[in-house]
């Protein structure tokens, strides 16, 4: 029997007991399925984000990409060892609640809350002004529309229950593969050069390059939120992650490291649909643009699922009146964006930066004394800490230079 642990209580999960969502435990491919979703997810970073990122290092994108990959693994191998001992709804909350104690996780809880309650206000107007246009250039009279259809449409997914959530976000996750590796089928014989995996490309350009990228895997401890819902939670949550970010990450590597022969794509709105429409053709091209959109709706969704969870972990109410609640929330706010959609998204990123990274912060800070009370070694608990609180505070001064991770 495994034990989900919630803000101190211990709820039972075992295969054949329902959890207190009034389901059966989530199993293995439905928690990969929303790990690979939260990573980015996975198409918007191979096709949009990662290769944007490295247009000015493309001569040596490869060498990027797998650096960004390796960077990450340190706040990753914390997740990891976290989630062998502690899974519950709580996630990153009952992670430090563990370590530090309630005060301090309910100070990590409320930059976490801030930065993606923000996050799910202003991440619409991203996809409707600035994704969908690149490929649907006739959408434009209808974005007011799709400033309110898309938050309503997310928020009747998460009404119609866990199961068509897990559904939803499995398509996302399966389409999302499918078309990464069709892009770097195409991609690949028009750039497949080892020259990228070197470091020819100017070394500070290179450094950013690979440090941008490794923050665009930071959504990848959402799914740790769902561990009270997990069969056998202190493997799956794991082994889902490990497994999950090493394929996204893999279909990063493979589609962006083309760049070095072709690096004018770089610089191009969507690479991906560019790259989809001089190498493949014009349906790919409208495929991956629009895949690109819902990837980042996907994204969305698994930070709905997250959201729900915590409040439900803080408050103790029940996951269906939370669930609506946000969602009602949501959609009533979903208006305000239209007033000045381009002003309300760059007012708001900012700001949610900031908090995700100060939230990240905590997390990684309190690892060593986790690692202490169950009688851990010290040297690579503290070792692990710096780097991943490093990669945090990186994120937070890049946020304030940049305005985006």
């Amino acid at each position: 029997m495994s034990t989900a642990v919630t803000g101190g209580s211990r709820t039972p999960v075992t295969p054949d007991r329902p959890t207190t969502t009034g389901g059966r435990p989530i199993g293995p491919w439905a928690f990969l399925a929303v790990t690979i979703t939260s990573l980015g997810g996975p198409l918007a970073l191979a096709a949009q984000a990662a290769p944007s990122i490295a247009a000015d290092a493309s001569a040596s994108a490869g060498f990027a990409m797998v650096a960004a990959a390796v960077v990450f693994g340190a706040p990753l191998a914390i997740m990891v060892r976290y989630s062998r001992e502690i899974a519950g709804y709580g996630g990153l909350y009952a992670f430090v609640e563990a370590a530090a104690g309630r005060r301090t996780a309910r100070v990590q809880a409320g930059f976490w809350l801030l930065s993606y309650v923000l996050y799910l206000l202003y991440t619409t107007a991203q996809i409707v002004y600035e994704t969908l246009p690149v490929v649907l250039p006739g959408i434009r009279p209808y974005q007011p529309t799709l400033e309110i259809v898309i938050p309503v449409a997310l928020a009747g997914v998460m009404l119609a229950g866990r199961t068509v959530t897990l559904a939803v976000t499995g398509l996302l996750a399966v389409g999302q593969l499918v078309l990464v590796g069709m892009l770097a089928a195409v991609t690949i014989p028009h750039g497949a050069d080892v020259t990228s995996f070197g470091t020819s490309a100017p070394a500070g350009s290179l450094a950013t390059a690979s440090a941008q990228t490794a923050l665009l895997y930071v959504c990848g401890s959402l799914p740790l939120f769902l561990g009270g819902e997990v069969i056998r939670p202190h493997r799956t949550i794991p082994r889902g992650l490990v497994i999950g970010y090493l394929l996204v990450a893999a279909g990063v590597v493979a589609t962006v490291f083309p760049l070095a022969a072709n690096p004018s794509f770089g610089f191009e709105p969507i690479p991906g649909v560019a790259q989809a429409q001089v190498f493949g053709t014009h349906a790919l091209a409208v495929a991956v643009g629009i895949g690109v959109a819902a990837s980042t709706a996907g994204v969305m969704l698994v930070e709905y699922i997250a959201l729900t969870r915590l409040v439900h972990a803080l408050t103790g109410r029940r996951l269906r009146q939370i669930t609506g609640a946000v969602a009602v929330g949501l959609v009533v706010t979903a208006p305000i964006s239209l007033i000045n959609p381009d002003g309300f998204y760059h007012a708001l990123l900012k700001p949610s930066l900031i908090a995700l990274w100060l939230s990240q912060v905590i997390v990684s800070a309190v690892y060593p004394r986790f690692v202490a009370k169950r009688g851990g070694r010290a040297v690579p608990a503290w070792t692990l800490a710096v780097v991943s609180c490093a990669f945090a505070v990186y994120g937070i001064v890049a946020t304030i230079q940049h305005g985006s991770s």
